[in-house]
């Protein structure tokens, strides 16, 4: 056998780290990286945070795993937690963003099922959404990339077309249970769903019984400056899938239903090996003991509008590199004017990490605890990309 013995799954960067810290990573030859990836708005509070590695640290000394089989106090108490700071009564943990909206997606037909109703197990979702990788979940996304060769579609999800509420009226059927989508879409190129049509999808799905889940496994945890996205709306979903930012790093994911929502989910029918181990439970609730802090969502709030001020001025400087500045909280986007690809070639160069996106986007996610000098400094370095790229377009047209 010859090369890697890895899928070929990833066209991986060919950059290794050996650590990161802060917002920092530092590769196995000593170059250090400004991190505004995140891990794709994982790292939460960044890289070696002194408690959760404590957290991690201290758990791993005591007990790693148990099974669901008993209980287990650290997933209680990171459930009681999310629900007293959310609209949730209930919280099934899992190990990732795609098994939350598994369960969440298994919910809505649950709940439909113990109500009278085994006909409505269809949902409604939007274009540019990205759900996951698992076979429900790529076609919940309804991106042909992703379901191209893993044969038929699983059934039961009609895409409409982004915040096209009109459209997703008229997507309503006696078989529908749900509507699912994402406040922030990321992975669609950080498009924010405006606050009437949340609005009104919480009002159609008061009027034809059906539940409204949200999709917060990239926009949740603070990213945007509030708990979770659905705050700025003031429209609470009735199921929420939640992963990346909650485990800083952890594999951690969850699903957050109210008590009605969740009414049909009884004793063995749905189940999780790994979920709210307690290893991953112990993360959730350091990083919770950290974003809920009095005045830390302020202060994300404050250094998003910093980074978003120096961002727009790179837009109007560099307009044959970006189009548009997008996103809330520090759950930023630049709309390129050229390939996105090459925007982020030209940041790496740069020593700064950021992440492609739909729609000719580069999402831009620093940790929440990022400090206003590395925000500085993230802004030089993209001033710099921007500049080296719009002297590139210069020359070629002379």
């Amino acid at each position: 056998m010859s090369g890697s013995a890895l899928y070929e799954t990833f066209a991986r960067i060919p950059l290794a780290f050996d650590h990161g810290e802060g917002a920092w990573l530092v590769t196995d030859t000593g170059e250090r990286y400004l991190d505004f990836a995140a891990g794709i708005a994982v790292n939460s509070l960044g890289h070696g945070h002194p408690h959760l590695v404590a957290a991690l640290t201290e758990q791993a000394r005591k007990l790693w795993h148990v099974s669901n089989l008993y209980e287990i106090p650290g997933q209680s108490r990171l459930g009681e937690r999310l629900a007293a700071a959310t609209f949730a009564d209930k919280v099934f943990f899992t190990n990732s963003g795609a098994e939350a909206l598994e369960c969440a997606i298994k919910t809505a037909r649950r709940y439909q099922y113990v109500n009278g109703h085994p006909e409505r197990y269809r949902i409604i979702t939007f274009e540019g959404a990205f759900h996951g990788r698992t076979l429900a979940t790529i076609a919940a996304g309804g991106q042909q990339k992703y379901l191209e060769g893993f044969g038929p579609k699983v059934e039961g999800f009609d895409q409409v077309p982004f915040a096209d509420v009109d459209a997703a009226e008229k997507a309503i059927t006696p078989e529908t249970a749900a509507m699912l989508v994402e406040p922030v879409q990321g992975e669609g190129g950080i498009r924010t769903f405006p606050t009437p049509a949340l609005k009104r999808l919480r009002e159609l799905c008061d009027r034809h019984g059906l539940l409204l889940i949200f999709d917060e496994v990239q926009c949740g945890i603070g990213r945007t400056g509030k708990l979770f996205a659905y705050e700025w709306a003031g429209v609470a979903p009735d199921l929420m899938a939640i992963a990346k930012g909650i485990g800083g790093g952890f594999p951690v994911g969850a699903c957050l239903a109210t008590a009605a929502a969740a009414a049909g989910m009884t004793a063995g029918v749905h189940g999780t090996t790994f979920g709210g181990n307690p290893l991953a439970m112990a993360v959730g609730n350091a990083v919770l003991d950290v974003v809920l802090e009095d005045g830390f969502l302020d202060e994300v709030a404050r250094k998003a509008l910093l980074f978003k001020q120096g961002l727009a001025g790179i837009a109007d400087e560099f307009p044959e590199v970006v189009e548009e500045i997008r996103g809330t909280g520090l759950m930023l986007g630049l709309k390129c004017a050229m390939p996105n690809v090459k925007v982020n070639q030209a940041l790496r160069g740069q020593h700064l990490l950021a992440v492609p996106a739909g729609d000719n986007v580069i999402r831009l996610l620093p940790p929440l605890n990022v400090t206003d000098d590395e925000i500085r400094e993230g802004l030089n370095r993209i001033h710099a990309a921007a500049a080296g790229l719009a002297g590139a377009v210069a020359a070629a047209v002379e």
